[in-house]
């Protein structure tokens, strides 16, 4: 078989592997796109379970880069379901001609660098191999699902799936007795959705969470066209705020109002759709532990008034984080499930699992007998898909060996001794702790304008220097220093995966910092990188 050499090589056809073909192909690129799946979408091709949906506003989510995209397409609710957003991405896949230079399951398991030829070589699963001078991963950073280590899973007789490998098929719940693993924000939307028709519920919760009131609601054709009319204005908006959604933090402190005009914000921001309550929230409350003990008394309250069963409530308020400490899961009548008749609860904390047996769950207190288990066990974040393949660039280094003590980036994009590799919404990236597709468009249009500067400027080789590397990696862990974030146990620390070393993932200075230190690197002509 005859190896095929492209300009650049991508993986993964998600949002961020689509627009960067698009922009390469601008440049005049060859490009070939690596994805496993056998569609578009990446996270809204996988993520298919009943639920599923935005927790971002979806005109907040969608592509900005094209007039034409945003005037045609219309979102038919404020928080958009996965049926609804891989429509949208199959529909800016037709618009821009994108599946011609897509190979679809196609899934890379290797990749390396030959210095000699300055080139990447890349292999899929069946054998087939590729070279180009760019590799670009745009793999996801929840894309490497995880299934909990549980003796006799594989015995269960009955269908389970894990939620990110749900089948395209619907499921037909009713009458059957389900058991839900994890309650994280996938669980959340799982969760509220089964309990409707399932006749037995079971959620074995390990560990609960803060989560708040999504008020999803259909966007109507005035509101269509008046969205339309503020599309500069909504991105402008999320360029300017921290996290890159339309929510900016209140930057009083939570002690310079008095407690009951504090109530009165809480309850305001409690009953407004989507993260306000997290993100528009007075701007002490991810930073002062005190100001944190306000806000989730707050959400602690509205949950036992929300859970009838006093005892329920408890095992639903999470005793080991504030709020906020963690991604929110946002819900729709999701604590009044545990008020129905079909749904119970069972707190993993007391009772563990010892085993899955081929009619259900086993916990030390009972057998739990089940026609359907669901796997909301979540990912080996942002870190766990790179894991997956084995990456080795000058001198036949191994990527995951080099972050076996934690991930050491420059810009979250590039890797010392791994030339012309960039990474999209990798490990320390502005785009990884953002309103992803505000950053992903910010890390392509970068990535993009930097392969653009080596053309003009005969450069066909550019590498981070292991100093660059290390002030990076060090401004990342100085960036979170003072917030409350590594202080609980979440995806953000890599603590919800057995053997991982727990070490902060994301970059906590906020996107118009992120957005700065890059420009500032490429006025610079590209300062801590090498080209050649």
């Amino acid at each position: 078989m005859s190896k095929q050499q492209f300009d650049a090589i991508v993986i993964g056809a998600g949002i961020s592997g689509m627009y960067q073909l698009h922009r390469l192909r601008e440049l005049g690129l060859s490009v070939r796109v690596y994805e496993s799946g056998d569609g578009v979408g990446g996270t809204w091709y996988w993520n298919r379970y009943p639920g599923a949906r935005f927790d971002s506003e979806s005109y907040s989510y969608a592509y900005s880069f094209s007039d034409e995209i945003l005037k045609e397409w219309n979102w038919s609710e404020h928080f958009s379901g996965q049926p609804e957003n891989e429509r949208y991405l199959n529909f800016v896949a037709d618009k821009l001609d994108l599946r011609k230079d897509i190979q679809f399951n196609a899934k890379v398991t290797a990749a390396r660098y030959h210095d000699a030829d300055n080139l990447w070589e890349v292999e899929l699963e069946d054998g087939e191999k590729a070279s180009a001078r760019f590799l670009i991963t745009a793999m996801g950073p929840l894309s490497a699902y995880q299934m909990p280590r549980i003796e006799g899973i594989d015995s269960f007789q009955g269908q389970s799936w894990h939620t990110a490998r749900w089948p395209k098929e619907p499921v037909d719940f009713t009458g059957k007795k389900v058991g839900v693993i994890g309650t994280g924000a996938t669980g959340v939307q799982v969760i509220q959705e089964v309990a409707k028709t399932a006749g037995e519920l079971t959620v074995f919760q390990l560990d609960a969470n803060w989560c708040a009131p999504l008020k999803n609601s259909k966007i109507s054709d005035e509101e269509q066209e008046a969205l339309k009319a503020k599309y500069p204005e909504i991105f402008q908006k999320c360029r300017d705020s921290f996290g890159g959604f339309v929510h900016q933090f209140d930057m009083r402190s939570v002690f310079d109002v008095t407690p009951e005009e504090r109530e009165r914000i809480f309850q305001d921001l409690y009953d407004s759709p989507g993260f306000g309550i997290w993100l528009g929230n007075f701007h002490d409350i991810m930073t002062d532990e005190k100001a944190n003990d306000l806000i989730t008394e707050f959400i602690a309250r509205k949950i036992r008034e929300r859970v009838k069963d006093p005892q329920v409530a408890e095992i639903l308020i999470p005793k080991d984080h504030g709020f906020g400490m963690k991604r929110v899961p946002m819900e729709t009548n999701y604590y009044e499930v545990y008020n129905q008749d079909n749904v119970e609860l069972i707190n993993l904390r007391s009772t563990p699992i010892e085993r899955i047996t081929p009619k259900g769950i086993k916990t030390t207190d009972k057998e739990y007998e089940l026609d359907i288990i669901v796997y909301a066990t979540g990912f080996d974040a942002v870190t766990g898909a790179f894991k997956r393949v084995d990456i080795r660039g000058k001198d036949n280094q191994n990527l995951s060996e080099q972050w076996s003590d934690g991930p050491h980036t420059y810009l979250g994009m590039q890797v010392a001794g791994f030339p012309n590799m960039f990474m999209l919404v990798g490990p320390h990236n502005g785009a990884t702790f953002c309103n992803i597709p505000r950053c992903i468009e910010q890390n392509v249009e970068w990535v993009t304008d930097c392969i653009k500067y080596m053309q003009e400027h005969g450069h066909t080789r550019i590498e981070t220097t292991p100093e660059a590397e290390e002030a990076w990696t060090d401004h990342v862990y100085e960036s979170v220093e003072g917030s409350l974030l590594t202080k609980a146990d979440s995806w953000f620390m890599g603590a919800n995966t057995p053997g991982k070393k727990r070490t902060f993932l994301l970059y906590a200075a906020g996107g118009p910092a992120y957005r700065q230190k890059c420009d500032e690197v490429a006025a610079k002509n590209y300062e801590g990188f090498v080209l050649q």
